[in-house]
């Protein structure tokens, strides 16, 4: 009995630093979640002036890329954005977007986030 009695304390014993040291590291985890909010918010405030880059304007030679500056010539086919910027815009620089024509980089992007 007395055997018994003593393994029941020393289990008791254990289990008791076990749960002192769970909440030690419970405690530890609390601390480490709000330095990593301070940390999110900090950052949320430096990138909050941020602003998206708009699609450059339209180059005023009509025999350029607008994105590439590539002239236009017989083998380099000109498209003209179908989207935001109207420009026109070689091969290379430019998204076939079906029936709806072709768009450049740019605007793709800003139209469908998840390509980039």
């Amino acid at each position: 009995l007395q055997r018994a009695q003593r393994e029941a304390l020393e289990r008791e014993a254990t289990r008791g630093a076990e749960q002192a040291r769970q909440q030690e590291l419970i405690r530890d985890m609390k601390e480490r979640l709000l330095e990593l909010l301070r940390e999110k918010d900090a950052l949320w405030q430096k990138t909050e002036g941020i602003d998206t880059p708009m699609p450059s304007p339209v180059p005023r030679d009509q025999g350029l890329c607008a994105r590439c500056h590539k002239d236009f010539r017989l083998l380099s086919r000109r498209y003209n954005c179908s989207r935001m910027c109207q420009g026109k815009v070689c091969h290379t620089c430019s998204v076939d977007m079906g029936k709806h024509g072709r768009c450049c980089l740019v605007c793709y992007q800003q139209r469908q986030p998840q390509a980039t």
